[in-house]
């Protein structure tokens, strides 16, 4: 993956629909989207797809060196959120080569489950990114998942290592985050090309100046293996899981690592791991082009659309709007501008789920008064920057745990010119921006230790996967892609907008997904709720 954030599942989101935090990216930290990637770069990477090798299992047994982490007592207190209790756990720093003296503290919360009904078990959660908080997650789960899933479930987040709580990767302060935020993701000249290759010098140089121990061990493969060690001292001999965007990668991760103690697993706004990191860029910024097209085809049903009342209207709005926030950014109320790179961010923001499009309307209405205050709200709302100016560590592990996990989309401006057509092609709005977010972790100062791979998980309970037929930051491909690698693996699709479907208000999704969850009934394969 790359370092540009497209696959997660926004804060915004959670607050407005309740689904997750931040969910997949395969892109870069540069701009308001990210992670892992259909169209035209789907078919160019289908030979790629099938020839990728398998993720092997683990050995069942655990290791002698890892036994005393399978061994040690989790001691729960109040969290100081009604219903809460807190704990932290030990997990090694090198899976390879365990040192007490280097050991990573990790955090984790769990509601206890409410009743009625037997209780099943833990049900861990994870709202994607990579670098969601899956403990401020697990609260939203708590309160907006299906009453009958809370009923028998513990309902279980942990932040997983260099995320929030989690011995948090640092990599800028906050001025320095602004300014890198507001580097021009369209470049038109060689000045703006060399802003943008120093801008991803520079934000790789101070993760490793501040995050230099963290920065080789924050992999999924990590994270997933950190799962099996809390699923075994939550008491459960088998992982019930839901993951959202970036989550059903990891969750996918551990079915491949630890196939005999899968669980129900929900991979929901899945993700694809035999891509490549070069495909999942382009292939993601042809789910947000459709994410648009949906908006657009909306907005101009609507009286007073800011964009116009006609699609081809609307296109040559938005051409202009972003090309007239390069030129001339607006005011916002305050000492930052809306240029154009934040411009853009906020629209791929309002792109994650359906409920942001009247904000997006009237942040655009706004913006054609002159005032880019509203659009650069959902800008922040993005990269998780708040009131004060204070940024929390989403994009810093973000870029972590992509640059860790897949080598370099692009190595250098070069690579990206020449990959330039085939992402206009995919994108032709936003497809330059996530071309030259590819570029970004050329300059990480670690090497990549993960590659793409086939998820097959054999020997796997059922593993029920979750598709969304225009959600922008995890396009379908994906879903069908991984639910095919998978030897147990169930699609089921929803036909609509958004990004991930479960506990978003589907009654359809929602019932497939808790018959699975409660009672080991998997959906039909190829179900579609609309």
């Amino acid at each position: 993956m790359d370092t540009a954030r497209l696959l997660r599942t926004s804060t915004t989101v959670l607050a407005v629909a309740g689904l997750m935090l931040s969910g997949c990216s395969a892109g870069s930290v540069r701009s308001a989207a990210a992670s892992r990637p259909t169209g035209a770069a789907a078919s160019d990477a289908g030979p790629a797809k099938r020839s990728v090798a398998p993720l092997a299992p683990l050995p069942a047994a655990i290791p002698d060196a890892l036994k005393p982490y399978y061994g040690q007592q989790l001691t729960w207190r109040d969290c100081g959120t009604a219903g809460f209790q807190c704990a932290t756990m030990k997990a090694p720093l090198d899976y390879n080569h365990p040192v007490a003296a280097q050991d990573l503290t990790l955090s984790v919360a769990r509601k206890k489950a409410t009743g009625p009904g037997q209780r099943i078990g833990s049900l861990l959660v994870n709202p994607g990114g990579p670098g969601g908080s899956a403990v401020d997650y697990a609260q939203i789960a708590a309160a907006r998942y299906p009453a009958p899933v809370r009923a028998r479930y513990d309902i279980v987040g942990m932040d997983p290592r260099g995320v929030a709580r989690s011995e948090p990767v640092v990599c800028l302060t906050d001025p320095q985050m602004d300014a890198f935020t507001e580097v021009d993701n369209d470049p038109h000249s060689q000045a703006e090309i060399n802003a943008i290759t120093a801008a991803d010098k520079n934000f790789a140089n101070g993760c490793e100046q501040r995050s230099a121990k963290l920065l080789s061990h924050v992999s999924t493969v990590e994270a997933a293996r950190d799962m099996d060690i809390l699923r075994a001292l939550l008491g459960d001999a088998k992982l019930n899981y839901v993951g959202k965007s970036y989550g059903s990668m990891l969750g996918a991760t551990y079915a491949g690592l630890f196939p005999s103690r899968v669980g129900h697993l929900v991979l929901d706004g899945a993700m694809d791991p035999s891509l490549s990191a070069l495909d999942e860029s382009r292939t993601q910024a042809q789910g947000f082009e459709t994410a648009f097209q949906s908006f657009v085809a909306d907005c101009v049903q609507h009286t007073g659309c800011p964009m116009g009342q006609t699609r081809a209207a609307a296109d040559q709005y938005i051409v202009r709007f972003l090309s007239n926030l390069d030129a001339h950014p607006l005011r916002t109320g305050q000492s930052r501008q809306l240029g154009e790179s934040l411009g853009t961010s906020g629209l791929i923001e309002a792109m994650y789920a359906k409920q942001l499009w009247p904000v997006l309307r009237d942040a655009l209405t706004s913006a054609n008064r002159g005032d880019g205050g509203p659009l650069l709200a959902l800008s922040d709302q993005y990269y998780e920057r708040s009131a004060d100016g204070a940024y929390s560590n989403l994009m810093y592990a973000n870029a972590a745990v992509n640059c860790l996990d897949l080598p370099p989309a692009t190595n250098s401006p070069a690579d990206v010119q020449a990959a330039l057509p085939s992402f206009r092609k995919a994108s032709p709005h936003l497809g330059p921006d996530f071309a030259w977010m590819s570029l970004s972790c050329a300059s990480w100062p670690v090497k990549a230790t993960g590659r793409p791979m086939r998820i097959e998980a054999k020997g796997a309970g059922p593993i029920v996967v979750v598709g969304t037929t225009r959600d922008p930051a995890t396009p379908y491909d994906w879903a069908r892609s991984l639910a095919g690698q998978l030897s147990s693996g169930t699609l089921l699709t929803y036909q609509g907008d958004g990004h991930t479907a479960y506990a978003s208000g589907d009654d359809c999704v929602d019932t497939a997904v808790n018959r699975y969850l409660l009672e080991g009934i998997t959906p039909q394969n190829g179900k579609t709720c609309t």
